[in-house]
């Protein structure tokens, strides 16, 4: 088991943001839309031991395989996956609140998400600042080896200001509920202003180097995360803030919702479909299954959640059947890295040594590690 563990990275914390969005996106559509809540809480559950057996087996990586676990956290192709940690926490943790307190009660459940949203915000926002300072000063990289694994870590914030706002009702009237919710809106600035700092970085490598390679295609899909999440969040907004921010404010988040949502979610569905034609591409050339596959998952999941916000939002019909489409999409990318993982699980190829990355050109440096494809 020690030795299994040394390639196990942050990357693996995919699956299990991957699981526990399609527990909660299955709640979060329009009413007579929904998945049945106990489907939901068993997704969730199974999200949660994930999340308890994998957090074992990396605490015994960095016991163990010290070297390892920091050659990781200096390598500019596995660094941003640290994202994922945190994003993984706070999944499982707003999962709690939506989908998980029916099966363990309410007052377990805001336990359970008030400690993972905490830790999950503490990581998000050290990996959102340390891993750019690493890429600036240790990772040397160009921009020809820009792929959207670099937002991760600043996807993280968004994900804490989305699920920030399920706790706000549990706190005592007044100051700390409004505090909560500013705290949430500064998250989402947080991560919307560097995320549109870094994507234009990554849509100019594409246009200007190629297509990425085949095992990192599947990442174009973590573009939608920052989409979909911005729109989830602004909803959720307007959703807590009557009665929790001093008007006219709280009328302001719901109009944001609206005003905001509609051309983000706009741009999500163009994203979407330019996504898409590079991975029906990549697969006509080969494309085998890697942990990237996962990128398929937890970004639309945010899509989902988007777009049901926007049903509430709008009244339109249209975005609740949005919300459908791509929760079948989810569910089905869902089922394949689900199964893709299960095999190289078996097989023993996914916890193997590395093999020679697929590295971004302009020029092959060789140094990017294929942990992270793994």
């Amino acid at each position: 088991m020690v030795t299994r563990v040394r390639h196990l990275g942050p990357n693996w914390y995919s699956a299990v943001m991957g699981t526990a969005i399609v527990g909660s996106a299955g709640a979060a559509l329009p009413a007579g839309l929904r998945v049945p809540l106990p489907v939901c809480a068993a997704v969730w559950t199974l999200a949660f031991g994930m999340l308890v057996v994998l957090s074992c087996a990396r605490g015994l990586h960095w016991v163990r395989h010290r070297d390892q676990a920091l050659a990781h956290l200096l390598d500019p192709a596995m660094a941003p996956f640290y994202g994922c940690l945190s994003m993984a926490l706070l999944a499982v943790g707003g999962g709690a609140m939506t989908v998980g307190r029916g099966w363990i009660g309410t007052g377990p459940a805001v336990v359970l998400d008030s400690v993972l949203f905490v830790a999950g915000t503490v990581v998000g926002l050290a990996s959102a600042v340390a891993v750019p300072f690493l890429m600036a000063v240790r990772h040397r990289v160009e921009p020809g080896q820009a792929t959207p694994v670099w937002l991760l870590p600043l996807v993280a914030p968004m994900v804490s200001a989305a699920l920030g706002p399920l706790l706000v009702a549990h706190l005592p009237p007044g100051q700390p509920r409004e505090t909560l919710l500013f705290a949430c809106f500064a998250l989402f600035g947080v991560s919307l202003f560097a995320t549109l700092l870094m994507l234009p970085l990554v849509f100019a490598r594409l246009i200007t180097k190629g297509p990425l390679p085949t095992a990192l295609t599947p990442t174009l899909f973590l573009v939608l995360g920052p989409l979909g999440q911005s729109t989830t969040a602004v909803g959720i907004f307007a959703d807590v803030a009557p009665g929790v921010v001093p008007a006219p404010y709280d009328q302001g988040f719901g109009v944001l919702a609206v005003l905001y949502g509609v051309p983000v979610m706009g741009f999500a569905l163009l994203w979407l479909g330019f996504a898409t034609a590079h991975v029906v591409r990549a697969l006509r050339e080969g494309m085998r299954f890697t942990m990237t596959w996962w990128a398929f998952t937890f970004p639309v999941g945010t899509c989902v959640t988007g777009a049901a916000a926007l049903s509430r939002h709008t009244g339109l019909a249209v975005y609740g059947w949005l919300a459908v489409g791509l929760y079948v999409l989810l569910v089905a990318a869902w089922g394949a890295a689900g199964v893709g993982t299960v095999r190289g699980l078996v097989s023993g190829e996914l916890l193997a040594g590395p093999s020679p990355a697929p590295v971004a050109p302009p020029s092959a440096t060789g140094r990017t590690r294929s942990d992270a494809v793994r």
